[in-house]
């Protein structure tokens, strides 16, 4: 059933309902045509394909692994993210949240993986060997957020409306700095000396104007079309140009078929130390992706419901998390790209997650499908995902407003948001600190969401919520 100009219930904290007005064409539970479905799925593809292999590419990099492993690695990220976004879309039992969710390889961990890889090399570990601590340390650590999943309903006070608008808005706010940096050209343009280069900046300013145009179209099809439309005509012009190197295809086999525990599982209790830290900020982190989905999909983000999707999607984490880890990649996290997909499109519907799921794990399978995506320059990239960053910072605002924002609420929005994005826009300031310290710090996405959630806690005038569990949400 395609359905227009939805209207999304939020349950404010002193029991008021307000109805925002949303302009779904497919809501969570519809089912669109096949061919539209497939149709946007891989626009969801194009949105996240990058994030899902690039922290791979980093961690093999800096271990110095073989092409063999990273090719291995690459794959194995993109099947896992298949098979972990079927669960989290399909929901089995408690696991999963059941919204249009894309699961993939969190960047969370990038720091802390590389450093414990890097350590275990520098004392005489091979980086098979180094590879299979780190997977260990990953497999383990996923049972931290598997525990803390079943008491998420008992900070339901605590994790509010303006808690989770603003972690949503550092989201996007965060976000939209990577996807400038790819816009100018990325790394590999401050390589060659071509960041920000004419020819980039207008090459991702095209695909960003086709992007926006695409949008405001009163055609369904070019609206749910507009970041693959752009993708597609980036790619071509940039064929043109001279900037798309498809030579590494013909290295690539044809097929590559998964062998769980590849590398085996070790364990270090000392490096162990910040992995729990980590997977407690990815819940919270992924406590804030749900909630920016349940807002574009037109669901509540309070309440009952809402807490059940957040206990089952933080489940999902941690437990596509150890497949992950046995499949011979890293954690996989709910990724925020995909809400940005749902607001330009239109389709919140959880049905296009499974053809997103089949996607990737093809995708997986198939080395040489997977080349041809990750050759897409990063400037078309960049002007695709610029405008979707920007849409999951307004829905962050969207919640927070949904509720009425008064002086106290004011004030954790804006502390917040001013220390989240002052780790985003001074990444070094806790360089010389301890390694703890760091680790837990150097998200803006987790410094802005823990300063919400002390704030609300230490705030006077906190609105009073009801201390009684709904049957429904404490046995979710």
């Amino acid at each position: 059933m395609t359905q227009a100009d939805r209207e999304t219930t939020v349950e404010a904290m002193d029991g008021e309902r307000i109805s925002i007005q949303s302009e779904l064409l497919y809501g969570l539970n519809d089912r669109p045509p096949v061919g539209e479905a497939i149709f946007v799925a891989i626009q969801h593809v194009l949105a996240s394909f990058v994030g899902i292999i690039t922290p791979g590419l980093l961690i093999c990099g800096a271990l110095g692994a073989s092409p063999e492993d990273t090719g291995i690695i690459v794959s194995m990220s993109l099947l896992a993210s298949g098979i972990c976004t079927f669960i989290q879309c399909r929901r089995f039992g408690p696991i999963g949240s059941g919204l249009l969710s894309l699961q993939g390889t969190s960047f969370a961990f990038l720091g802390p993986i590389i450093g414990v890889g890097t350590a275990a090399v520098a004392a005489g570990s091979t980086p098979t060997d180094a590879l299979g601590l780190i997977f260990g340390l990953c497999f383990f650590g996923s049972a931290v957020e598997i525990i803390l999943s079943r008491f998420l309903h008992l900070l339901q006070q605590v994790i509010t409306p303006v808690v989770t608008g603003s972690v949503v808005m550092i989201i996007g706010l965060s976000l939209i700095r990577t996807g400038f940096f790819s816009l100018a050209g990325g790394a590999a343009a401050q390589q060659n000396e071509t960041f920000g280069s004419t020819q980039n900046l207008a090459l991702g300013g095209l695909v960003l104007a086709i992007v926006v145009f695409l949008t405001l179209s009163q055609n369904r099809f070019l609206r749910m079309g507009a970041i693959a439309i752009g993708l597609i005509v980036g790619y071509i012009i940039a064929i043109a140009l001279g900037l798309v190197n498809l030579s590494a295809l013909s290295n690539l086999p044809l097929i590559r078929l998964p062998l769980p525990l590849r590398y085996g599982l070790d364990f270090n209790f000392s490096a162990f130390v910040p992995f729990i830290f980590l997977y407690i900020i990815t819940a919270i982190e992924t406590v804030g992706d749900l909630t920016a989905t349940s807002a574009v999909s037109g669901e509540p983000v309070s309440g009952a419901t809402y807490f059940r999707r957040i206990k089952g999607g933080v489940l999902g984490d941690g437990i596509n998390s150890a497949i992950a880890a046995l499949l011979n990649t890293f954690p996989n996290t709910t990724f925020s790209q995909n809400n940005g997909v749902i607001q330009m499109t239109g389709v919140g519907s959880r049905y296009v997650g499974f053809y997103v799921a089949g996607i990737f794990a093809i995708l997986g399978l198939i080395p040489i499908v997977g080349g041809i995506f990750q050759a897409i320059p990063q400037p078309v990239l960049g002007g695709a995902t610029l405008v979707m960053f920007g849409s999951i910072a307004v829905a962050g605002l969207n919640i927070v407003a949904s509720t009425g924002l008064d002086r106290r609420s004011a004030v954790i929005v804006a502390v917040s948001l001013a220390l989240g994005l002052g780790v985003v826009y001074s990444p070094d300031i806790f360089a010389d600190k301890p390694a703890l310290i760091r680790n837990v710090f150097s998200s803006g996405i987790s410094t802005g969401g823990m300063t919400a959630i002390l704030l609300n806690i230490i705030l006077p005038g906190r609105p009073k919520v009801g201390t009684k569990v709904s049957p429904e949400l404490s046995e979710a």
